[in-house]
């Protein structure tokens, strides 16, 4: 907790209540959440809160870069604590985001051409792993 705190302070950020609980939310599940889902587990502690305070509070950490947006797909943007660059796995079948590990040069050098680089966002799509094993236990099943 005190870590979170320091993190929002460090970055001219008011540690409220609900702040915290917001960030506490986004670090213990590390779920790449959309803003419904965030809502919903912080209304469990604290019933009070509103989206509105949910959707100021996350675009407050964006814009210090507290957390990253991610936008895999353009309907909905999800959140994500780990803000140091890195890839992302979007599972077509369940919908669930995962960090993956990629080397990017681009990243590591921060520069293309002459062009600094400030943010690196690396897409991919297909299906994870868990989807894939409950795909072959099925097809297991039934080919028996």
């Amino acid at each position: 907790m005190d870590t979170l705190i320091d993190r929002l302070q460090k970055n001219n950020i008011q540690p409220s209540f609900q702040r915290i609980k917001i960030l506490e939310i986004l670090d213990k599940k590390r779920e790449h959440m959309n803003v419904n889902l965030i809502y919903e587990e912080v209304s469990k502690e604290i019933p009070t809160i509103s989206k509105t305070t949910i959707y100021n509070s996350l675009k407050t950490f964006v814009e210090k870069g507290i957390i990253q947006c991610l936008t895999i797909v353009p309907e909905e943007i999800r959140y994500d604590f780990e803000t140091a660059p890195h890839h992302h796995l979007l599972c077509k079948r369940c919908g669930r985001i995962f960090d993956v590990s990629v080397s990017c040069i681009y990243a590591e050098t921060k520069e293309i051409e002459g062009h600094a680089i400030e943010e690196v966002h690396g897409y991919f799509k297909g299906v994870c792993k868990e989807c894939l094993s409950l795909e072959r236990d099925q097809n297991n099943k039934i080919g028996r």
